[in-house]
């Protein structure tokens, strides 16, 4: 009985993340693996306010003003047994540095 391969993919640009999921999908197609997925995770919200004024008084009448920064991090996960050769053709996929691609195997 063939293993579970458990894909997760993690970026900052959702489209360049569904261009490689469907990349996955389209290999485990070809290779006549069954796979599960891309599903969407939730997305993860990095907020960093920052004050505006350096002195820290703000403008007005004391009030310090604040500008928030925000950083979202998009996740799917691609489930699909444990194929040789198609987690090979996988591991040889041009990847770019912007997504984080992490593929857990499971007996």
């Amino acid at each position: 009985m063939p293993g579970k391969a458990r894909i997760n993919l993690a970026g900052r640009n959702h489209e360049v993340l569904e261009d490689i999921s469907n990349r996955i999908t389209r290999i485990a197609e070809k290779y006549g693996v069954a796979y599960s997925g891309p599903i969407p995770l939730p997305t993860k919200k990095l907020r960093v306010p920052v004050m505006k004024t350096p002195s820290g008084q703000g403008t007005g009448h004391g009030n310090a003003t604040w500008e928030h920064y925000e950083m979202r991090i998009h996740k799917r996960l691609i489930e699909m047994e444990a194929n040789k050769r198609a987690l090979r053709r996988i591991m040889g996929t041009d990847i770019p540095e912007e997504v984080n691609i992490e593929i857990e195997l499971e007996e």
